[in-house]
């Protein structure tokens, strides 16, 4: 089966605790903290953050009080953006970008199909901002709060 892998996963897990600190300010956020707040390795932060300042995601800010800003808006930043920039295309197969991939393309009836696939998860992927993002994870972290008040009161 297709599976992101841990780049495209924790990736975005970066990408989203820089814009939870985002919201509360244009403070830039040091790995060390993203590392500790995600459990996340700090090698493998900074191996991450180079794609993502390469396509232009994230801004590097340097001297006392640097780190990392996001380079726009939450809700200008969508998920297609960060898993391109960690992943590459959002292809299934070689075959759909590349059309002189595969010589039976023409007659190839599973083409349409891992093409379709392929546009459905673009487009799924292409509607979820970071903002929709911190919106899902207030909701979590407001169930989960509320699940603990309920378990101390029972």
């Amino acid at each position: 089966m297709i599976r992101l892998s841990t780049k495209g996963r924790y990736g975005t897990r970066l990408m989203l605790n820089l814009a939870q600190h985002h919201k509360k300010g244009p403070k830039a956020t040091i790995l060390k903290n993203v590392s500790r707040e995600e459990d996340i390795s700090i090698r493998y932060l900074e191996q991450i953050i180079i794609p993502l300042k390469i396509s232009k995601l994230v801004k590097s800010i340097r001297g006392a009080g640097g780190g990392y800003i996001l380079a726009r808006n939450p809700e200008d930043i969508y998920l297609n953006e960060i898993l391109q920039a960690l992943e590459g295309t959002c292809c299934l197969v070689e075959c759909v970008e590349d059309h002189e991939y595969c010589e039976r393309m023409s007659e190839c009836a599973t083409h349409e199909v891992w093409e379709h696939a392929s546009n459905m998860l673009k487009d799924y992927f292409e509607s979820i901002s970071l903002q929709d993002l911190i919106v899902r994870a207030e909701k979590i972290h407001k169930r989960q709060k509320s699940a603990k008040r309920k378990g101390k009161s029972t």
